[in-house]
């Protein structure tokens, strides 16, 4: 698949291929080198996250799974609670084998509904029990389909969380893609939605396509203590300024680049489900990234990605995000800059040759 990758011209997903040129260019030639964190780039950026997001003070750390944890631990001493609220397939579960528990006396405590793609609700927050210390949101959650709760039901869960004396940590990393549905719907900034949690962590590699990196911000005393701790897990290495730059250029020229990416995605899921064969999930999009799912084998799918990719030199779908059984395959598909190269109707022209 890799190969046939190299192969292709144009890719209907995200950003399409990155290449080291193209990343490199991200970087100015009078980028200022940092010494530790400290200094040029890096506190350019931490500077300008503070201020986008409304918050006293801002922190690079290399990756999202370093700032999360560090995080949680320094909000969780505060409280006097270890237990964490969390949707069961929030990311620090499904993707970063469970390091939260495992390097800190950190508890899980899932919000789940009646099946683990149900979202989290102020039902499912009030039928907890358990004292919690922190509740974390994901937004928009990747695992089940970029699901995002209304302005209304966000505020209410977290107005429910501080009448508790819990902490509210959003797990920012797709915020850029989030934040359209909130400004349409309404009218909030990303600093309007910041301001209803205690810390938030942003990445700059996901949507706004730089080369690595994420912030978390929060109050300046909050991320004085998350420094420790980014000393403490081997995070502090002596210069970030290439990923700093990087996300400093992505940040100013790609975020305002969602809306156009939100709209099409809601156009793009509504054509879709007219496609015999294909469902999409969640039942409304709110952000520019979906799940599809084929009615096919695995087998099926990757044939036809093959197909496409040799004739038509376009890569699709390269691979299944989750089988969820022998007769249905589920994709992630993120509306990006390589996905704004095709018509709305070449779109669906390609996913009904998917769908077989």
């Amino acid at each position: 698949m890799a190969e046939l990758a190299a192969h292709c011209t144009r890719f209907l997903s995200g950003d399409g291929r990155r290449s080291v040129a193209s990343l490199l260019a991200q970087i100015p030639d009078d980028t200022v080198m940092d010494g530790y964190g400290k200094g040029g780039a890096v506190t350019e950026l931490e500077m300008d996250i503070a201020q986008l997001l409304g918050k006293e003070a801002a922190l690079f750390l290399p990756t999202g799974v370093m700032t999360q944890q560090a995080t949680l631990r320094v909000l969780t001493d505060r409280v006097g609670r270890s237990t964490v609220g969390m949707h069961p397939f929030c990311h620090l579960r499904t993707h970063e084998e469970n390091a939260f528990q495992e390097l800190h006396p950190l508890r899980e405590v899932l919000l789940g509904g009646a099946t683990p793609f149900d979202p989290v609700t102020l039902t499912t927050l009030t039928a907890v029990s358990e004292p919690l210390g922190v509740i974390l949101w994901e937004l928009p959650q990747r695992d089940i389909g970029g699901y995002l709760p209304t302005w209304s039901q966000l505020t209410a869960q977290v107005a429910w969380a501080r009448d508790r004396g819990i902490a509210c940590h959003l797990d920012g990393a797709r915020l850029w893609e989030a934040a359209p549905f909130y400004a349409a719907t309404a009218k909030k900034s990303i600093a309007d939605i910041a301001a209803l949690f205690d810390t938030v962590y942003v990445s700059f590699y996901k949507g706004l396509g730089g080369i690595s990196g994420s912030c978390v911000a929060g109050d300046s005393d909050v991320i004085d203590e998350v420094s420790l701790w980014r000393t403490r897990h081997g995070g502090r290495a002596y210069m970030w300024w290439p990923y700093a730059a990087s996300a400093l250029t992505v940040l100013r020229t790609r975020r305002d680049d969602m809306p156009t990416y939100y709209r099409r995605a809601k156009a793009l899921a509504a054509a879709l489900r007219q496609v015999d064969g294909i469902e999409v999930w969640p039942d409304q999009v709110r952000s520019p990234l979906m799940h599809l799912r084929f009615s096919s084998t695995a087998t099926q799918m990757e044939r036809r990605v093959r197909t496409i990719a040799r004739d038509q030199k376009i890569m699709t779908l390269p691979y299944i995000f989750s089988r969820d059984d022998a007769r249905h395959q589920r994709y992630e598909f993120q509306v990006g800059r390589a996905s704004m190269e095709f018509s709305l109707d070449e779109m669906v022209s390609i996913f009904t040759q998917l769908a077989g």
